[in-house]
């Protein structure tokens, strides 16, 4: 497959996944465009729409103001409000859209979330993503609360020819992660995923377990983990904020995978967390596929999710 082929099945997958988020913008701008001339009223509609899309407030309002300027009392296309959209959009992206770098080995990475968010299945991609990269991977499955998280690593690991480490149910997660550093860094692996158990953000106790992996983490490699990986679900739309902030409090979050983008309306909330934040995004979720985890591009992205070709 060409380059241009790749970078058109890439597109088709990154603009289908987020087809129903711009489906719903696109209805609106098209309803506001066709119904009147730029006025202050219009403008305040279209700024309540991209807040009711999850953009986010500053984004919106921001995307009002560029509209505004001199187009006053003048009939606008629907494409001129996306392609000002998409603009605004990308520079709120542009500045978070980082890729995932593996600059020490053993690279440990903890990937933490809460329940159904796709943590596993993330897990099982990115070691898909290392193998095909040529590193060796090992994952350790530090969900011991949950037998089926164990048996879906087994089965990742099989796939990807990646190494795993387990233990029976209920076992102890930062023991299990301690054991599996020290394996990894005597055997010469270059990247080890740890999966965590899903938990909410407002249990204290599982947070505070989350807290002690890292503490225990550290016994062994000091700088360990390099890269604490949060996944968030993009069908929840503004609760994915409230779990940046604690876990990013609780773990230390270095960067960020949306997945689920193509299930939901809501995929604005991705330019709201990176207004808010600033972290970065590594990867997106666009589909069941292996290869619907990509690397997360913020101008690709903004136009998809305005539905601009």
């Amino acid at each position: 497959m060409n380059d241009s082929t790749q970078g058109l099945s890439w597109w088709k997958r990154l603009s289908g996944g987020l087809k129903r988020t711009s489906s719903s913008l696109s209805t609106a701008i098209v309803d506001l465009a066709s119904k009147r001339k730029l006025d202050a009223a219009a403008v305040e509609d279209l700024e309540s729409e991209l807040i009711r899309a999850d953009l986010g407030p500053e984004t919106a309002a921001r995307t009002a103001a560029v509209l505004s300027e001199g187009r006053f009392e003048k009939a606008i296309a629907p494409d001129e409000i996306k392609a000002v959209l998409a603009s605004e959009i990308e520079k709120v992206l542009a500045p978070v859209a980082q890729p995932l770098e593996v600059t020490t080995r053993p690279f440990v990475i903890l990937v933490a979330g809460v329940n159904g968010s796709g943590k596993t299945t993330t897990i099982g991609k990115l070691a898909a993503r290392f193998r095909a990269e040529g590193k060796t991977v090992m994952l350790v499955a530090g969900d011991t609360f949950r037998a089926a998280a164990v048996d879906q690593l087994k089965i990742w690991a099989e796939r990807t020819g990646a190494g795993i480490m387990a233990r029976g149910p209920g076992a102890d997660a930062a023991g299990l992660t301690f054991d599996a550093i020290a394996a990894a860094k005597t055997e010469g692996v270059d990247v080890v995923l740890v999966d965590t158990a899903g938990r909410l953000q407002n249990r204290v106790e599982l947070m505070g377990e989350l807290e002690k992996i890292v503490r225990v983490m550290r016994k062994v490699d000091p700088a360990a983990p390099h890269a604490v990986l949060l996944v968030l679900d993009a069908t929840i739309g503004q609760n994915a904020l409230s779990q940046v902030e604690i876990f990013g409090k609780t773990a230390g979050v270095t960067g960020l995978v949306m997945t689920k983008l193509d299930g939901t309306a809501r995929g604005g909330i991705l330019v709201a967390i990176a207004a808010k934040y600033g972290l970065p995004v590594h990867f997106i979720g666009i589909g069941e596929d292996v290869d619907d985890l990509v690397p997360f591009a913020a101008r690709d992205f903004a136009r998809a999710i305005v539905g601009l070709d």
